[in-house]
């Protein structure tokens, strides 16, 4: 029987962060697009089998015009039949000087009408290999005539 040098074991760090989601969804610089949904039904968030993609700018502050921190790519499938629960599978990737070429992996069901949603943290790469922890993401600005909202999200994770 072969026998495997015992490595020490490494500890884990906490990190958390706490990002903002510039979501435009129409006109000209639109990141939100519903591109799948029930034939001769309107797609839209509530709408059963409406799947969305997202290629939204992330900020570190509230302002659209604060400090980049990368993207949050993916995509959204309403899932629940009464159109409140939704599928996510979200990338952040990170392009500031501190986690640049990172990602953070994030899936799972969103309660699309609670004020705070969670969901996990199921992966990760760069300096967040290894990756497990948990986001929840909170609505904090709505301009229903612009299409545009601010969604906060708070990420903790635990990493070596």
């Amino acid at each position: 029987m072969a026998t495997f040098p015992v490595r020490p074991s490494r500890k884990s760090k906490e990190t958390q962060l706490s990002y903002y989601f510039q979501d435009i969804s129409t006109g000209p610089n639109a990141r939100d697009f519903p591109f799948v949904g029930i034939p001769g039904k309107r797609w839209t968030f509530t709408q059963f089998a409406t799947i969305y993609t997202v290629d939204d700018p992330i900020t570190e502050g509230l302002d659209r015009n604060s400090a980049s921190v990368g993207r949050v790519q993916g995509s959204s499938m309403t899932s629940g039949l009464d159109g409140r629960n939704a599928l996510v599978l979200l990338s952040i990737v990170f392009t500031d000087k501190k986690h640049n070429g990172s990602t953070l992996e994030i899936q799972g069901t969103s309660k699309q009408f609670e004020e705070i949603r969670e969901l996990s943290v199921v992966s990760g790469s760069g300096k967040f290999r290894f990756v497990r922890g948990y986001t929840t993401f909170e609505t904090v600005v709505v301009d229903l005539p612009n299409s545009y909202a601010v969604i906060r999200c708070n990420v903790t994770v635990k990493h070596h």
